[in-house]
């Protein structure tokens, strides 16, 4: 069982323009004003990264790429748990 023929046809436009703010996303990272910015932008990376996974099983028709996806999403929310702890610990800092 595939997918509706809509979405097959659909998937490699979302993917391109996931693909761009990918891009977007990196830049931020790289030239980011502040800590806050970059960790934002980090958290956005696994995110659309999750989508691009999910995007390529969609068209390539291999659900098992889903259990991949799922996994990353899970990495990337327990990094930006972290990530967020160090902030708030050095804000913490820089108040004392």
């Amino acid at each position: 069982m595939g997918a509706s023929p809509l979405v097959v046809a659909v998937a490699p436009v979302a993917l391109t323009v996931v693909t761009l703010s990918l891009i977007l996303a990196f830049v931020r990272v790289v030239r980011g004003p502040s800590l806050p910015d970059r960790v934002m932008a980090l958290d956005m990376i696994g995110l659309m990264s999750v989508s691009v996974i999910v995007l390529v099983a969609v068209i390539s028709n291999q659900p098992v790429l889903l259990d991949a996806a799922i996994a990353l999403a899970l990495v990337s929310f327990l990094g930006t748990l972290a990530f967020a702890r160090f902030v708030e610990r050095r804000n913490r800092r820089s108040d004392d």
